[in-house]
């Protein structure tokens, strides 16, 4: 029975991954072309709250640049914003524009930019990443950031995420994803490359802190 019961599990967990995908889809339609959860979660507030005017930011992993335009618009800082996808930074180009923005079509896993910055963000881009170590070892001995703004999934944001895992599902919030976080393994993996965490909050299941160099 009990058998028959994980398979009733593991069916309905690939239903739910369908109507997520789904789901996705429509919200960043309904924000026309920038998910609903960048109004919804607040998460730029973060981020912009602890930028300064006089900040050079790199916004590595930028995507369709809604991160980088809101801190540039609202801090007043110099914002670049980098990303892998020729795409995105064809929409960010073609969607938001200030005198502060930037962006850059670059792989910054073989290559960062020139220049030092104040401030890194990462905004849900390390758990993208297979060897965070050596990436954030890199960034901090080349740009010479003074702070680094993160935000990360944890993989305690719910009781289904343990139950995939028992079921031999895939567990991860997204299949790009090499990891996702406690705290603990959080704050572990930023002393391992230098950091230090100097403030860490736990909100809508992921991780938003702010770190410096230890």
């Amino acid at each position: 029975m009990k058998r028959l019961i994980a398979t009733g599990l593991r069916i309905i967990f690939r239903i739910e991954d369908h109507l997520s995908w789904c789901l996705n889809q429509l919200a960043t339609r309904y924000g026309e072309g920038v998910h609903v959860k960048h109004r919804l979660m607040l998460y730029h507030d973060f981020f912009v709250e602890r930028i300064r005017p006089e900040d050079h930011v790199l916004d590595i992993g930028c995507g369709i640049g809604a991160v980088a335009y809101s801190v540039a618009s609202r801090s007043g800082a110099k914002v670049t914003g980098i990303d892998l996808s020729a795409k995105n930074i064809a929409l960010a180009r073609d969607r938001f524009e200030h005198p502060g923005l930037t962006f850059m079509h670059a792989d910054v896993l073989h290559g960062l930019p020139p220049g030092e910055y104040d401030v890194i963000l990462l905004s849900n881009i390390l758990e993208h990443i297979e060897h965070r170590n050596e990436f954030l070892t890199t960034i901090r001995q080349r740009l010479h950031p003074k702070r680094w703004l993160i935000r990360v999934p944890l993989s305690t944001r719910d009781w289904r995420v343990p139950l995939r895992k028992e079921l031999g599902l895939f567990h991860f919030s997204d299949p790009t994803h090499y990891t996702e976080y406690t705290q603990e393994s959080f704050e572990d993996e930023m002393r391992q490359a230098g950091l230090q965490v100097v403030e860490l909050r736990i909100n809508w299941g992921e991780i938003w802190a702010e770190a410096k160099n230890a």
